[in-house]
């Protein structure tokens, strides 16, 4: 899948709309994580060091499209962005209005100097942003000469200003192209999967088979080895007979994980299940602890792969030439259950080090990763949690059919 980079593109002199994800997590006006503000960076320097203005637009949370909600205010970013660019962004960043298309926002971008940035409001105050409404399309695209798509985390939708916005691009005659980071995640998350070297292991966690049934069947059919650990692999044990005490299974889904398991072995594809539990009574951080080998006793949850689990589920993963993970093992957010996906981020840095490629799924694998701090020794760690799990999926992501191909 090739699509036209902005790096082939001619902006000196032109507005450049880049559409962003700068959907940051906060806590009142703070950001506490500014890794996707940092994602965006190598594709505005592109077009600021070859002469271009810089438009840049995104959502932040969720707003009902009833216009400006001061919680969901993208100012803090335009201060955390015009800290980022410094001196490269020689006039600051301009932050010109509460409403994306109103009188202020369209003075602003017309008077946008040479190396200009202008930072628009959240695009969900508009309603037609979530409708992906054609007329709010439009008049985005008179701000611009130039659309990038840099959002991967949000281009799984059809909001206006993923496909509309493009689409308006091209009717005017104007290119509708793909930005760095964009352009690294679908490297990664297809073309270094189609083209995979072997052996391949997928990793898949969280807490519901019901949230990954579809990646599983789909990479079932690619991969080598799958992993699975966090909560729904105690939905799988309980399919295979085994005791799972208090632990968060999917009584629903037992018969799908059965099916599975069984799909698998027909398939040739090795399914690892962990074989002991970090075990608490209570859903606490640093709960008293019990290793459960087997079966879980009842009145006990597993919230961790044990240490068993943790060298067989290491081993599989060093001995990998390709990896692909989404989901962590267990509840990372609360020691001592970090322990698991630690073990795991370890050897992917380990295998990465061997010339494994190694790729992170985005929403809280990535966040396991980065606050865990691995992130650095994966060769990929993906943007975009509900995008890269459609990509796992096997399932064709919209916005792109809106891009020039190359």
């Amino acid at each position: 899948m090739r699509k036209k980079h902005i790096d082939q593109t001619v902006v000196s002199g032109k507005r450049v709309f880049i559409r962003v994800d700068f959907n940051v997590p906060m806590e009142g006006d703070r950001i506490t994580d500014d890794r996707r503000i940092r994602a965006s960076l190598p594709t505005i320097r592109s077009v600021l060091g070859r002469g271009g203005r810089v438009i840049l637009a995104s959502h932040l949370g969720r707003p009902e499209g009833k216009g400006f909600e001061a919680e969901y205010s993208l100012a803090p970013v335009a201060r955390r962005l015009a800290e980022l660019l410094g001196a490269e962004a020689p006039h600051g960043v301009a932050f010109p209005s509460n409403d994306c298309t109103d009188d202020a926002a369209r003075a602003a971008v017309a008077a946008m100097p040479e190396k200009g940035v202008v930072l628009l409001d959240n695009l969900r105050f508009a309603k037609g942003e979530k409708k992906g409404d054609a007329g709010f399309a439009a008049r985005l695209a008179e701000y611009a000469d130039v659309y990038v798509n840099d959002a991967f985390g949000t281009s799984h939708r059809a909001d206006a200003s993923m496909h509309a916005l493009p689409m308006a691009m091209r009717a005017k005659g104007a290119p509708s192209v793909i930005g760095h980071l964009l352009a690294a995640e679908l490297e990664y998350l297809y073309g270094r999967i189609a083209a995979a070297e072997r052996p391949f292991t997928a990793i898949l966690g969280g807490a519901k088979v019901s949230d990954k049934i579809l990646a599983i069947e789909n990479l079932m059919a690619k991969v080598d080895r799958s992993i699975v650990g966090g909560a729904m692999a105690y939905t799988f044990l309980q399919a295979q007979g085994v005791a799972t005490g208090a632990s968060r299974v999917e009584a629903d889904r037992v018969d799908l994980a059965r099916e599975i398991l069984a799909k698998a072995k027909a398939r040739g594809c090795e399914f690892l299940l962990p074989s002991d539990h970090v075990c608490a009574a209570k859903f606490e951080a640093h709960a008293p602890t019990t290793i459960a080998v087997g079966a879980i006793p009842d009145g006990l949850m597993g919230l961790d792969i044990g240490p068993a689990t943790r060298e067989a589920f290491a081993a599989a993963v060093r001995a990998s030439r390709t990896v692909v993970w989404n989901g962590p093992m267990g509840v990372f957010e609360m020691p001592p259950f970090d322990a698991g996906t630690r073990a795991v981020a370890q050897a992917c840095v380990d295998a990465t080090a061997r010339g494994a490629v190694t790729i992170a799924g985005g929403g809280d694998t990535a966040a396991a990763v980065e606050e865990l701090g691995f992130a650095g020794g994966f060769s990929h760690v993906s943007t975009g949690g509900g995008a890269s799990l459609e990509v796992l999926e096997g399932k064709h992501l919209v916005c792109l059919d809106a891009l020039d191909d190359a």
